[in-house]
Order: C-alpha cells, then structure tokens, then sequence
C-alpha cells in the first residue's frame, strides 16, 4: 500500500501541473447545430468569453446534425484533455436519449458537466384569427373540440414539440400536432393560419406578437418578460403546474480533469455575471443561469428523467 503511495503522488502532480499549464493551444467549441440559430449565436457567445478569460483560441466547429446528437457523438469520443467541449442543449442532453433506439452516448454518463450558461421561457401562442384571448378560453376551445386545433413545431421530439405534450398533459387538452422541417416554417404557417398554435421562444415569436398576427397567451417562468410586460405567466394565467423551458450549457468528454474543468467553470461563470453577457442573452429571450459542475450534472440527470418521460409519453421516436 505504501509503495502505491509515490505513484498516486506523481499522478496528482502530474494532473495538478497539466492543469495550471492549461490551454496552452487552442480550444474546439462543438456546437451540434447549423450556424445562425440561437444555440450557435448563444454558443458563439460563450466561446468568445472563454476565449477571453482564458488567453487562447476558441474554434468553433459546427456540426449539425440528427437533432443535434451527430455533434454530440464526435464530442463524447474526443480525448478527454479539455481541449474539445460541446455546447449542449434541452435536445442533445436531455430529450435525445427517449428518442433514438441506438444513441451512442448517455448524456448523464459520456460528458463531464461544466455549468448551465442559459434558460429561456416558453410562449403559449395563437394564431390572432383564434378565439381565444386568455390561455383559459384556448384550454376551453380545445376541450370543446378535441383534436380539432391543431400546433405546429420545429420537428418531431424538438422542445417546443415536447412542451406542448407537456402542455397537453397539464391541461386535459388534445392538439394536434404538425411537425416542420424547422422553426421558421412553423412559425410561418402558424402566422399565415395553417395551424393554430405553438410553444415556442421569445426571440423567434417576438416580433409577430408585435405585429398582431400572433398572440401569446401565458410564458413560462416565476416573473413576466420585460419584452412582454403583458402577457402573464402560466401560474398567472391559471395553470400553476405548468413549467417548461429551453437550456443550454458547456459540457466536456467524461474523464477531463477535475482541475480544468473547475478553470473552465471559473471563467465562464465570470462571464455570465458580467452585464454586458447578460444583456447579449436578454436580447435573445434568455437569462444567464450560471451554476457549479455539480449542480450542472445533477440539473442534466433530472431534465432527462423529465423530458424522457414526456418523450415516451407523446409517443416520438426517431431514427
């Protein structure tokens, strides 16, 4: 035993002295979703700081994909040294495992979690042609002609696809769902009056709740949006029990080095109490949720577990 003593020390020292030389090159930023969107602006985002705070390149490398897992995958395979982390999101560390029968990895075990960086509400929105002007007279509308109404979505298991299963659970309501290829044509047609309804962010519904062809009935959250003074939230709006809500967060390959990812934590968090971040996240619909690695991997473990059963409940499975 104490022969294996020497040995243990020089693995401590070892790691202790490869993490105080840490980064010395530059850093690959997975992002497993096309450029342009709101994980990769967001994404982008936390590159930038960490590139700040910690003196070297950020690369990010976009990898879209199989909702997000195709990225997901060639993160959890890297060498777990620090040097390649993933922006993960509500779909690739929580929702993907109840929807792909063969997922190579299991978001709770493949990566080593480095803190929350953003969450960001849920409208309740309507089509401005529906009579409906209060999420109470929308449930109402929908238990009067179930399966009559119909929600559009960004793709089958996406979140805001699971938020109105959720949705649909909490309220005793059936909708029909009408997946899209994408968040744009969803919106679109939910603007033009091809569907009804959709659960969706601040960012991408802001402006056509502005120009009155949408409505937002109720948003998630313990407060009102700034942007949104009045539209209640769902407690608000009567339905207490209701709470859903889009995340990201900086993730690394399981087995990085304790020390590194304390450094990577350290950096980002500054960043995310700094108020020229906050305000980039507030532009996007988002709030800076900044939390430690522990706390960060028990928040991923309980999301999965929620998610997944929302998952399975609606039925989605995909490919």
């Amino acid at each position: 035993m104490h022969r294996a003593l020497p040995a243990l020390l020089l693995t401590f020292a070892a790691s202790f002295a490869a993490a105080q030389s840490y980064p010395s090159k530059p850093i690959h930023l997975i992002v497993p979703f096309p450029p342009g969107g709101p994980t990769d602006i967001v994404g982008r985002l936390v590159g930038q700081k960490l590139s700040e705070g910690l003196g070297q390149p950020v690369v990010v490398d976009n990898r879209a994909g199989a909702g997000g897992t195709v990225g997901s995958t060639a993160a959890a395979k890297a060498p777990a040294d620090g040097y390649t982390l993933l922006y993960g999101s509500t779909s690739t560390l929580a929702i993907a495992p109840a929807l792909y029968r063969s997922l190579p990895y299991d978001p709770r075990t493949a990566f080593a979690p480095i803190t929350l960086v953003s969450r960001g509400a849920i409208i309740a929105a309507v089509n401005a042609e529906v009579p409906a002007r209060t999420l109470q007279e929308f449930i109402a509308l929908a238990k009067k002609t179930p399966g009559k109404l119909s929600y559009s979505s960004a793709g089958s298991g996406t979140p805001p696809h699971l938020a109105a299963e959720l949705f649909k659970t909490v309220a005793g309501v059936d909708l029909l769902h009408v997946p899209y290829k994408g968040g744009a044509p969803a919106i679109s047609d939910l603007v033009g009056g091809q569907v009804q309804a959709i659960f969706e962010g601040q960012v991408v519904l802001l402006p056509h709740i502005k120009s009155g062809k949408v409505r937002a009935l109720a948003i998630t959250g313990l407060k009102r949006d700034p942007a949104l003074p009045d539209v209640p939230t769902f407690a608000e709006a009567g339905l207490p029990s209701y709470e859903a809500y889009f995340w990201s967060g900086l993730v690394a390959p399981a087995g990085t080095p304790a020390e590194v990812l304390a450094r990577l934590n350290e950096v980002l968090v500054h960043a995310l109490n700094a108020a020229d971040v906050r305000d980039v996240l507030m532009r996007q619909g988002l709030e800076a949720a900044p939390t430690t690695p522990q706390q960060f991997a028990g928040f991923i473990a309980s999301e999965a577990e929620r998610w997944g059963q929302v998952a399975k409940d609606s039925g989605a499975k995909l490919d």
